[in-house]
């Protein structure tokens, strides 16, 4: 029924989703599977977790949606929160991650043209992305998302990632932000270095260049700090984040210093459903989570327990090129397409992700323990066994 009345714009797999509880879900049939999808890094404290849940069903008994004309509590203590996690100060709040990284766009453009720049230069990456819309398409660093769907917005000048000669080469007068992921998701999970880190910090301090750091996908403890932007003790201007934030539901934040978010004014910017009071619930939930039940260090601990498993299988099998990473985000690269991967590994009861057509992404929900890992990588290695028996 769904090939006959939802657009085709997804390459749904087989499988009905019934239902979920922690790091796992049950299909139509009964049948559990290991999700090492995690709604693709939205599930970071497991399916349904119980104080997500409480707190989504304490609020819409009270108040499920009210105009960002008035004010109403649980938006401010979020952002009171997210500004004591991530040492920023102010936040807007929308519907997803493109969202997110638009209005940090919007921002940054703003802050430039209020300091005289009319046209101001957007830096981003190859292999980044940072969304769906036309805006956030203009600025991902891969043309496979944007072919015919042009026109797109101009301002964005693309440098290949890591690379810091490049980038110091592509500054010009008009250049307002840098747009970055420190640990690159739907490219292929590559992490930035600390040398272009460390470049992009010496280029604000000299240029006035703002740093954007898109943490939609890395952020709130996926790589194993709660924010990706600690490993490299580099703080940005702003901030995105999705997500995980919601523990399900849909929510996005641009979090900014006090300075950059005096360019939104009243009338600047906005979005209707931001904010929205039950999104907030769940997410000021997720934070607690996070916090309380260990689950940054957990993915610490259990990512380098599942990276070092995971090059133990390179070492077997050479069709693994390279094992990249950190946390529980992490890139296993084959040296030819890796979709059939995927269906093998499903069919034993695990469910994974194919990126950049070579790359089985894993980004499972941090409530994973060793037991769960040595499972999944238990089935991958079966998988793996006739992955390539079938290409013989």
């Amino acid at each position: 029924m769904g090939k006959r009345y939802l657009m085709q714009n997804y390459a749904q797999l087989p499988l009905v989703v019934a239902r979920g509880e922690g790091a796992r879900v049950w299909d139509a049939e009964g049948r559990c599977y290991l999700d090492f999808v995690g709604g693709l890094a939205v599930n970071s404290v497991g399916h349904c977790h119980p104080r997500v849940v409480a707190a989504v069903r304490e609020q819409v008994e009270q108040l499920i949606h009210c105009s960002n004309l008035y004010w109403f509590e649980s938006p401010v203590e979020l952002a009171r929160e997210l500004a004591l996690f991530s040492g920023l100060d102010r936040s807007f709040f929308c519907n997803s991650g493109a969202e997110a990284n638009e209005a940090a766009i919007k921002l940054a453009r703003r802050y430039g043209y209020e300091r005289g720049k009319e046209n101001p230069e957007i830096i981003t990456f190859t292999h980044s992305f940072h969304g769906r819309t036309l805006g956030t398409l203009a600025a991902t660093g891969q043309e496979k998302f944007s072919q015919g769907f042009t026109p797109l917005p101009a301002g964005f000048r693309h440098v290949p990632f890591n690379d810091v000669g490049a980038l110091w080469e592509a500054v010009t007068p008009d250049t307002v932000a840098v747009l970055v992921e420190p640990v690159q998701g739907e490219g292929g999970v590559y992490p930035a270095t600390g040398e272009f880190m460390n470049a992009l910090a010496e280029l604000r301090d000299k240029d006035g260049v703002l740093l954007i750091f898109d943490e939609v996908q890395c952020g709130l403890g996926r790589t194993g700090k709660f924010f990706a932007f600690e490993h490299y003790g580099v703080r940005p201007d702003i901030l995105t984040l999705a997500k995980s934030l919601g523990g399900g539901l849909p929510i996005g934040a641009a979090v900014a210093g006090e300075e950059v978010a005096r360019a939104f004014r009243p009338g600047t910017h906005g979005s209707t459903f931001g904010g929205n009071p039950v999104a907030c619930a769940a997410a000021r939930a997720v934070l607690k989570v996070l916090q309380e039940e260990g689950l940054v260090e957990r993915a610490a601990k259990t990512g380098a327990y599942f990276k070092k498993r995971l090059e133990s299988l390179r070492k077997k099998f050479p069709c693994i090129r390279e094992v990249r990473g950190v946390g529980l985000m992490l890139g296993m690269e084959l040296d030819r397409p890796g979709q059939s991967l995927v269906s093998l590994c499903q069919e034993r009861g695990l469910l994974v992700n194919c990126t950049a057509e070579k790359v089985i992404r894993f980004l499972p929900p941090l409530v994973i323990g060793k037991e769960d890992v040595d499972q999944a990588l238990e089935i991958v290695e079966q998988a793996l066994e006739v992955f390539l028996a079938d290409a013989c």
